[in-house]
């Protein structure tokens, strides 16, 4: 198992990253924005069930790779600092979205909003190579098993995105209302994961040439 500081600092990041609007955010906002929040919380229950899945394939794979790939966990981490740094690219880069600029939708079934939720999830690559990227980061091979340090740390960003979601679904209406008259604290946020996620690109490529 992971020890608690790396815990900590997985958390963090993860904390960071779930406030970085995507294609799931900006789905779960217009959802509870157009339909009500129950609405929302529905639809999150479908894109959570994606990142299950994510997270035992991701978990399940590494840990194949890493006993059948000689060097594949220096290879994986310096893969996943260039996606890290590309992601931190996307934060810092003019012209950036903020998730509550929603769309109109449909009001639909709670089967039907629990399953686009889902099909959202398995959609969105940048699930699949955040858990790629980020979780080999924080890994110790000489710690114990891969798969369960894998499964805690997979599972420790699945709780975390799902309350973090879940609130912001809740509260989508009155923070799209605060929000429409500030557009600077979109640009805070934005920049402080930028430099957040660089940051741990640089570490990793440092330890990498270690």
């Amino acid at each position: 198992m992971p020890s608690l500081p790396m815990l900590l600092a997985f958390a963090l990041i993860c904390l960071g990253m779930v406030l970085t609007p995507g294609p799931n955010m900006i789905y779960l906002v217009s959802r509870s924005i157009c339909q009500g929040p129950m609405a929302g919380l529905v639809s999150l229950g479908g894109v959570a069930l994606g990142f299950v899945v994510y997270v035992l394939l991701t978990a399940l794979g590494i840990t194949v790779l890493l006993f059948a790939v000689p060097f594949a966990y220096d290879l994986l981490k310096f893969a996943g600092a260039l996606y890290l740094a590309w992601l931190a690219w996307q934060a810092l880069k003019p012209g950036g979205r903020s998730p509550f600029q929603v769309r109109d939708l449909p009001a639909d079934s709670n089967r039907k909003l629990f399953l686009m939720g889902f099909v959202t999830s398995l959609l969105n690559p940048k699930v699949a190579v955040l858990y790629l990227s980020l979780l080999p980061q924080f890994i110790d091979p000489a710690a114990g098993s891969v798969l369960l340090q894998s499964l805690a740390l997979g599972f420790t960003q699945v709780v975390i995105s799902v309350t973090v979601n879940g609130l912001i679904a809740l509260s989508a209406g009155s923070i799209a209302l605060f929000l429409a008259g500030r557009p600077l604290w979109m640009v805070v946020q934005r920049w402080l994961m930028g430099t957040v996620l660089a940051a741990l690109a640089l570490r990793m490529v440092m330890e990498g040439q270690r």
